[in-house]
């Protein structure tokens, strides 16, 4: 049998000659920017190595089973068979890119980019935002608060899988959606875990959108709504919900472009230009541009996120989430060990002991369930509504053999 290596024993002088390196690269960024040195962990159980806090920070998010789900994680158009259209994994791709181009241009840290953008998304549940419309309704009738999706993705980096991530990360994570509201944005300080703890339930509790305590946070903000506003209508054309006789209105399209890489383009130069990150400290739109971006949001809303098409679906949609949450709180109830929720969840895999000796039944469901894939819950569904035939034969415990 084959011994595990020995643990990597620290060169103090290697350690010492790569912060070096660190810090005279970040002596360049912005006076404004997140430095390596302000990363701050809740726990810090393993001490730092050659990697930047923040870039760790982006490795440990990659390496969650969370964060392998986004592969089957549908963005807008969750009933379409389709290969070219956008799934989270493209998305948060794209909010990376999209938030390291900017980042790179005002001298901001590009690691601290990398990682939030790359877990913003991971709370987000089966069938969009309406599957989060519907799971919220169930958690508040089943006493546990509303469910916000920037809540759960912390929830899953912080508690479920408790990657020990730094603050910056996480407060990023927490503030990255409610961009529609947001034409200039200031940071807003975070200096402490206990402080951020609160910042969470505030935001759990109200809703409401919040600002990061970053600049990086800041545009991976803005970045959000850079990559999915012009993509969202790429897919719709290459879905045919939209064609030709539905064109974008010329108050938009004159101002931001008419297609994806355009209005890519318009955004991501016009934030560039408007935004300071060297004194005042914020990122922002010029009044044109938002005003446009405003109207196109409007003519989504229209034509693809409510267009009957996308839509005509929801009532089942709505009975599959209760019906699915009823059964798998009965598993728990019951003390089903077999169930998928046990099997597929509480027993498998990195979850932390401290979250399930906390968690209450109705808890445990809902993070079951925002953690699946589409796929995986639909099967989950068809298991609870369609009867199960017998092969082979019973065995004396009733079981089938």
């Amino acid at each position: 049998m084959q011994r595990p290596a020995p643990p990597r024993v620290p060169d103090p002088r290697l350690d010492s000659a790569i912060r070096m390196q660190t810090d005279r690269r970040e002596s360049l960024l912005s006076p404004l920017a997140a430095r390596s040195s302000g990363a701050i962990r809740r726990y810090g159980r393993k001490p730092e190595d050659i990697r930047t806090p923040y870039s760790r920070d982006a490795d440990r998010i990659i390496h969650t089973r969370a964060y392998t789900r986004y592969i089957d994680k549908t963005q807008v158009f969750y009933l379409v068979e389709n290969d070219h259209i956008t799934h989270r994994v493209i998305h948060v791709q794209l909010v990376s890119k999209i938030a390291r181009t900017i980042g790179r241009c005002l001298r901001l840290n590009e690691d601290l980019l990398e990682a939030i953008a790359l877990g913003h998304d991971i709370g987000h549940i089966p069938y969009g935002h309406f599957g989060e419309t519907c799971l919220s309704e169930l958690c508040e009738k089943n006493g546990i608060g509303k469910f916000c999706h920037n809540v759960q993705s912390v929830r899953f980096l912080d508690k479920i899988e408790d990657c020990d991530l730094t603050l910056q990360v996480l407060d990023g994570v927490l503030c990255h959606n409610g961009e529609a509201d947001d034409v200039r944005i200031r940071p807003e300080p975070v200096a402490s875990f206990e402080a951020f703890d609160r910042k969470v339930k505030e935001t759990a509790n109200n809703k409401r959108p919040c600002s990061p305590m970053t600049l990086e946070g800041c545009v991976v903000k803005f970045a959000d709504t850079i990559a999915y506003i012009g993509r969202d209508l790429q897919d719709a054309r290459e879905v045919g919900l939209i064609g030709d006789d539905t064109p974008i209105p010329d108050a938009c399209g004159d101002v931001l472009g008419r297609d994806n890489g355009h209005i890519i383009d318009t955004l991501i130069h016009d934030l560039l230009e408007n935004s300071d990150a060297e004194e005042a400290g914020f990122i922002s739109y010029s009044p044109e541009v938002e005003n446009a971006l405003i109207g196109l949001r409007a003519f989504s809303r229209r034509y693809i996120y409510d267009n009957p098409a996308l839509t005509t679906e929801r009532k089942k949609i709505r009975r599959m989430f209760a019906t699915l949450f009823s059964a798998c709180l009965e598993d728990l109830e019951e003390g089903r060990r077999t169930a998928k929720i046990f099997m597929d969840f509480i027993e498998s895999g990195p979850v932390s002991r401290t979250y399930l000796d906390s968690a209450t039944p109705p808890e445990l469901v809902r993070d079951f369930i925002a953690g699946m894939t589409d796929r995986y819950f639909a099967r989950r569904y068809e298991e609870c509504v369609i009867p199960r035939r017998i092969e082979g034969k019973f065995n004396f415990a009733g079981d089938r053999s």
